[in-house]
C-alpha cells in the first residue's frame, strides 16, 4: 500500500490561519518589544549596540536616536522622545494608525484603502533626507542631533 502526504507549502500553512493571526502576532511581539525597551534605558551605554551607520560613517541617520525616543515615549516623556529623534516621534501615529487598519480589516470590518498619491511619499523621502542632512550640520547639533 502506497500512502501519500499532503504536499506542504508555505502558502498552504498560511492559509489555514486565522485571518487575525498574523495582526495579534505583530501586535504582541511590538507590545513586548516596547515593554523591553521602555524597561531596559538606552541612555545608559552597554545595554544596546551602537548604530552601525553612526559607527561606520561617523554621521547621524534619519534613525539614530529612535531607540531612545521609543524609550522615552514608552515612559511618557514627549519633550525628551522629540530631542532624541522627532522623526519617529511623528511616524509613531501613523504606525499606530496602520496597524489599527490592518487589524480592523483582517476582522472583517470594511476599511476603504486609499493609496497616498505619489506626491505625498516624495514628500515624505524629501522631507527624510532633509532630516538625514540637516542633523548632521554642526550649527543643527543642538536642536537635532541625538
Amino acid at each position: 500500500m502506497i500512502t501519500r502526504f499532503k504536499e506542504t507549502t508555505p502558502q498552504s500553512l498560511l492559509s489555514r490561519l486565522h485571518p487575525l493571526a498574523a495582526p495579534i502576532a505583530v501586535g504582541v511581539v511590538a507590545i513586548a518589544a516596547t515593554a523591553y525597551i521602555g524597561s531596559v534605558n538606552p541612555h545608559e551605554a552597554g545595554h544596546y549596540p551602537t548604530c552601525p551607520s553612526l559607527y561606520l560613517t561617523g554621521t547621524y541617520c534619519p534613525g539614530c536616536g529612535s531607540l531612545r525616543a521609543v524609550h522615552d515615549l514608552a515612559n511618557g516623556d514627549l519633550l525628551g522622545a522629540i530631542d532624541m529623534n522627532v522623526l519617529a516621534v511623528v511616524a509613531a501615529p501613523y504606525l499606530l494608525y496602520s496597524y489599527v487598519t490592518w487589524l480592523l480589516r483582517s476582522a472583517g470590518v470594511p476599511i476603504r484603502r486609499r493609496l497616498a498619491p505619489p506626491w505625498v511619499i516624495y514628500g515624505v523621502l524629501a522631507a527624510i533626507i532633509v532630516y538625514w542632512i540637516a542633523r548632521n550640520i554642526p550649527a543643527l547639533h543642538p536642536y537635532l542631533a541625538p
